[in-house]
């Protein structure tokens, strides 16, 4: 390494944000990169530790020491091709990614992470500040086809692999937009859209057809927030019209909470509420649900939840409250006992810092109002003995809600897709496929991502999208220079 002892003599730096009073305001990024001299001290604290368990901690396998210390030596163009080597879409992970890969970091055990994500972040922003993110498309074409259904990371990822080997490409959405639910279910504060049409130039550069409002399936799904089809086209017709047909969706099949006065006006999917904000950030319609002025109440302690806490105070939410059904977690891990997995932690995101009032423990009993709106949650708390919940009597209490949005995660993608094309499911509704392969039980089709694995990372399914497409590369070809 450039600095071996550096480890030693530089603190970790976090990248700056702006201040929560101003990004409240708007739904533009707020988290600035590093400068370069940061991110050059920072790439100065990989400790060189022999076995990079930051490599394996990352789902990608980003080859982490290699472009930390090309940035300690400032050779950014060199590190952005080691990080393009095994991850397409940097621009996406460096910001929303939780960083497997720090948890993973040897000088994570006694010391604070290397800054892994806040160098990746670094990297490709300058990649693209300098134009050194360009098209690189094959040199000859192969004359084989490969449709893509569903056009998120794992999706796109998959195309952008196959096309630069020289197949036709042409990535089916069923929205008016190409992004999946990077483009409708994250935040633009978490996630400028820009970057999605930024790298969607570059990929259609190198043969990428992107087609919108196309529902694959055998009868297009009702009209909804998650839907824009104008055109349906059957999996029939697809599969003699293409070589190879990729399955790629996300898991947008939210788990519901079946309780006394589900049905009240006010009651939500969180994705009913952030996709249609998305649509309106981009000039489409407004968004019909509104948290201005109302004591909004989001059940679910993970990203989805906290993206519902951010969006509400943008909208000038009275109060926000996140409600979860597991224990608070410990303020810190134990290092000696969980490095280097991902360890169960309390952590507090940047929504939480611009506001919300969170509580562990809680099960939701009933929500109740009037003129069929609703008003109240009613609650009670929990405790947890051996794997088990048990209600803590006496412990019911009511929260004011005029807004709630349930976060709680999501079962499977949808059924509709996977029936039409026959493909075999597994236990949890997901297409059964496995991570070698990544075929299914139906000639010429492969599936990724979501769709596969179930709800999952970013980073996962760009993971899962780069290895199914040199499967299918080899079932075309016979074999494939893709990496794994």
């Amino acid at each position: 390494m450039g600095k071996p002892t550096g480890f030693m003599e530089f603190m970790r730096v976090n990248e700056a944000s702006l201040p929560v009073a101003d990004r409240r305001k708007n739904y533009h990024e707020f988290v600035l990169h590093l400068k370069d001299d940061q991110a050059k001290i920072q790439g100065a604290r990989c400790m060189d530790c022999g076995i990079p368990f930051c490599t394996t901690g990352c789902p990608v396998n980003n080859i982490i020491p290699d472009w930390n210390d090309l940035v300690y030596r400032g050779n950014w163009r060199e590190a952005l091709d080691v990080l393009h080597s095994t991850n397409n879409f940097p621009e996406f992970t460096g910001r929303i990614c939780p960083a497997p890969c720090e948890a993973a970091c040897t000088l994570n055990i006694n010391n604070n992470a290397v800054g892994i994500k806040s160098i990746e972040h670094a990297i490709i922003d300058k990649g693209g500040e300098n134009g050194w993110v360009v098209p690189q498309p094959a040199q000859k074409k192969t004359g084989k086809k490969v449709a893509v259904v569903g056009s998120g990371p794992a999706g796109l990822a998959a195309a952008q692999q196959l096309a630069r080997v020289g197949h036709s490409v042409t990535v089916f959405e069923k929205n008016s937009r190409i992004g999946g639910l990077l483009r409708y279910g994250i935040p633009d504060f978490k996630l400028d859209k820009g970057l999605i049409d930024w790298r969607m130039a570059q990929m259609q550069a190198e043969g990428v057809e992107f087609k919108t409002s196309v529902f694959i399936g055998k009868e297009a799904l009702g009209k909804s927030t998650t839907n824009d089809a104008t055109k349906t086209i059957s999996p029939d017709e697809l599969l003699k019209k293409f070589d190879a047909v990729i399955l790629s969706g996300g898991a947008e099949t939210a788990r519901d909470l079946p309780v006394p006065g589900r049905e009240l006006q006010g009651v939500h999917y969180a994705l009913e509420f952030l996709i249609p904000q998305n649509k309106e950030i981009a000039g489409d319609a407004r968004n019909p649900i509104r948290a201005n002025g109302k004591h909004v109440v989001v059940i679910g302690g993970g990203d989805t939840g906290s993206d519902c806490v951010g969006t509400s105070n943008r909208h000038g939410a009275l109060s926000v409250t996140q409600i979860e059904v597991m224990p608070r977690p410990p303020e810190k891990e134990n290092k000696f006992l969980v490095w280097p997995n991902w360890p169960m932690k309390l952590r507090t995101s940047s929504s939480h810092e611009e506001g919300a009032n969170r509580d562990w423990a809680i099960v939701t009993k009933e929500f109740t109002g009037s003129n069929g709106k609703v008003e109240k949650l009613h609650a009670v708390r929990v405790e947890w003995k051996d794997g088990k919940m048990h209600e803590i009597a006496g412990s019911e209490f009511e929260i004011k809600a005029d807004l709630v949005l349930l976060a709680m995660g999501f079962v499977n993608p949808e059924q509709k897709i996977l029936e039409a094309f026959g493909v075999e499911k597994d236990a949890r509704g997901n297409i059964k496929a496995d991570t070698e392969s990544y075929r299914t039980n139906k000639d010429k089709v492969f599936a990724a991502g979501d769709m596969r694995r179930g709800q999952s990372l970013v980073v996962w399914a760009i993971r899962e999208g780069r290895q199914c497409a040199r499967s299918v590369d080899e079932f075309l070809m016979g074999s494939s220079v893709l990496p794994r």
